[in-house]
């Protein structure tokens, strides 16, 4: 592949900032963002919410010298003549593009959300996926707050964010409930007794916690701007009273200008190994990037991707293969000082055990610690950890290596202190 120089990188989240940042000198790079505050650390967003980090300590270093940064949305990409459209009226021509456009909150099909008046969401509901979204959430429930009574959250969505959203509310003080269609917290990474604990953790903040729970809908009073969320109406037509809702159902993968321009995409944008689309001269990473199949949506996987290519644009050989990615999460105390300690969690791979695995459990109710791996055929192939990570290097690194495990090390040691020495 011939080397271009001049690179193009279309979105200024972690994965655009990572590539723009790696490409080094002799390059012509420029990173076309539609925040217009600079990269930020999205992994701590959560503690921001919290108000445990300011925004500004989570802001990533600005680029190298070299690397333009460009406030505008790209709207069109001409690939006949390698050149993208900005809604500015920039035209910036392209040997090298790097799609980095990343993933946007999915808005369920609540009744109330948007209608009757269009497509603006009602004051006081609001995604959790941007470091706009944080600080405008944290300042609505501080406005409440200041008045004399703690906000009134409904978190929808028990996932990864919406956990984490919860906890974070809780500590500022908020009433938080979450409310998850799922049989159990985080199923993507947790088992049901995992997720117990978790659940146990949260309920102890102060968080109500509702499982194989639908949100039927939202009520909202006023009309056109004015109209405001008051309640969060459920399956069963259960009222809660709501002064905020935030919206942690999942993301989707920006798309759209891939599409537009004719790339092959499926649920992402389909790349190869050279992290490349169906046109040779656009690569897509992060997020919006579909590998062999899977679309990860985690940052871990996401900087590896801009790694990767970094080095492909650079002339080097070594490709992308793909990411075995851990999940690692903090759930702070709230403020109290009554309130318990953090609880750490670490889950990779597949946690449900298949015919013929073998499965090492440890459980200690006392001090909130739950450890568990599968291994199959010898090898490492999920696990979770909660409450005590002392293990977790060895076992990510067995895990990330996917090599047979020592026949001369029983699997309890994989879950001891002295297995991850």
């Amino acid at each position: 592949m011939g080397q271009g120089k001049r690179v193009v990188v279309v979105g200024g989240g972690m994965a655009g900032h990572r590539v723009a940042a790696r490409l080094g000198g002799g390059f012509e790079v420029t990173v076309v963002a539609e925040e217009a505050h600079g990269a930020y650390n999205r992994v701590l967003l959560a503690e921001v919410l919290a108000g445990h980090y300011p925004a500004d300590v989570i802001r990533l270093p600005a680029p190298a010298a070299g690397v333009e940064r460009r406030a505008a949305r790209v709207v069109r990409v001409d690939r006949a003549a390698r050149r993208v459209q900005c809604d500015d009226g920039a035209a910036l021509d392209y040997d090298r593009l790097v799609l980095a456009t990343g993933s946007n909150p999915v808005l369920p099909p609540l009744r109330g959300l948007f209608e009757p008046e269009g497509y603006e969401l009602p004051a006081g509901v609001h995604p959790f996926r941007t470091l706009d979204d944080c600080t405008a959430l944290a300042a609505a429930a501080d406005r409440i707050a200041a008045s004399g009574a703690p906000a009134r959250v409904v978190v929808i969505g028990g996932g990864l964010l919406g956990s984490s959203a919860a906890r974070a509310l809780a500590r500022r003080g908020a009433q938080v409930v979450l409310a998850h269609q799922g049989e159990h917290l985080m199923e993507r990474q947790l088992d049901p007794a995992a997720a117990r604990m978790l659940r146990a953790h949260l309920e102890s903040l102060g968080v109500e916690v509702h499982t194989e729970c639908r949100v039927r809908g939202l009520r909202c009073t006023g009309r056109g701007a004015q109209r405001r969320v008051d309640a969060v109406e459920l399956g069963d037509g259960y009222l809660l009273d709501a002064e905020l809702v935030v919206l942690a159902c999942g993301v989707r993968p920006r798309v759209n200008l891939a599409r537009a321009a004719g790339l092959t995409t499926a649920r992402g944008i389909v790349v190869d190994d050279e992290l490349r689309t169906s046109d040779p001269y656009i690569h897509a990473v992060g997020d919006c990037a579909e590998h062999r199949g899977t679309l990860y949506g985690l940052a871990g996987p996401a900087l590896e991707q801009a790694d990767a290519l970094a080095r492909v644009l650079a002339g080097g050989t070594r490709a992308y293969a793909g990411t075995r990615a851990l999940t690692r999460l903090t759930l702070a105390p709230g403020t109290a000082p009554s309130t318990p300690a953090p609880l750490d969690l670490a889950a990779f791979g597949d946690p449900v055990p298949g015919p013929g695995d073998d499965v090492v459990q440890l459980t200690d109710a006392t001090r909130r610690a739950y450890r568990k791996v599968v291994v199959r055929d010898g090898r490492l192939v999920g696990g979770i950890l909660l409450g005590d990570l002392a293990a977790v290097g060895a076992l990510a690194r067995a895990w990330e290596a996917d090599e047979p495990l020592p026949d001369d090390v029983p699997l309890l040691h994989l879950l001891t202190h002295s297995g991850g020495s």
